[in-house]
């Protein structure tokens, strides 16, 4: 019985019936996470504050090579015009290139009413310039580029203009698309070019104007006004064209 109490009292000793105590405050763990989420935290701040700078940066240095390339933008307002020294300067040009190409159909159609030339030339407007259109048959011989004497009064008046106004002209040479058959023509482009190339002589000879305001160019049948379906159709084709342009037009 003695043995018995003496072995009670061991295990007693030994192995001891309650835990030790917590300790106070949070787990070790949780600080050690807290400094990781804190430090993740000024981190990403730092980044976020370069990439600010770096867009700010970009931006101006977008402004410079915009501003040094002459690079144009969409005005949605309407208010400025890229290239322009004042906002409307460019929309004041296009106005006044409208009242002048509208005077000089006027004055062109004065002169037709007056010398009763309707049936050798015609005029109208389109957005980039004047056209007066001449039949061919009314300039030249058939398969030839020399001038008939009576288009000659045609011809002063087209070149008068060119003195009294600031226009520039192109003279453009059409034929039909029947292939030449002379000798001195190989192709409806040598003869469309020849005759435009006639026309536009006699203008600088007669307005003495610079040789930088005009120029030929010949389209042989590339452009006809009509289908080339019958020989009606084909006369209306064949024709040299005066196209007046504003200054201000890229030439």
């Amino acid at each position: 019985m003695a043995k018995k109490k003496e072995e009670d009292i061991i295990y007693v000793i030994g192995k001891p019936d309650t835990e030790p105590p917590h300790e106070e405050g949070l787990p070790p763990w949780m600080a050690t996470f807290a400094d990781m989420v804190t430090l993740l935290l000024c981190f990403f701040v730092l980044l976020l504050s370069f990439a600010n700078q770096d867009i700010a940066n970009f931006e101006k240095l977008k402004g410079s090579m915009r501003d040094a390339f002459g690079v144009q933008f969409e005005d949605r307002t309407g208010r400025k015009v890229a290239y322009s020294e004042s906002p409307f300067s460019a929309s004041s040009e296009k106005k006044a290139a409208k009242k002048d190409m509208a005077a000089l159909e006027l004055d062109i159609r004065a002169f037709i009413n007056a010398g009763k030339v309707s049936k050798l030339m015609s005029v109208n407007t389109d957005q980039q310039g004047v056209l007066v259109r001449v039949p061919s048959r009314a300039i030249f011989k058939p398969g030839t580029a020399t001038l008939a004497p009576r288009i000659y009064k045609v011809l002063d008046k087209i070149s008068s203009i060119m003195k009294t106004k600031k226009f520039n002209l192109v003279v453009r040479g059409h034929t039909d698309d029947r292939a030449t058959h002379n000798n001195v023509y190989d192709s409806n482009w040598e003869l469309s070019s020849a005759r435009a190339a006639s026309c536009l002589r006699y203008v600088l000879q007669k307005s003495g104007v610079s040789p930088t305001r005009v120029k030929a160019v010949g389209y042989a049948g590339t452009k006809p006004l009509v289908p080339n379906t019958s020989d009606r159709n084909r006369a209306i084709n064949r024709r040299v064209e005066y196209y007046y342009q504003p200054p201000s037009k890229i030439w």
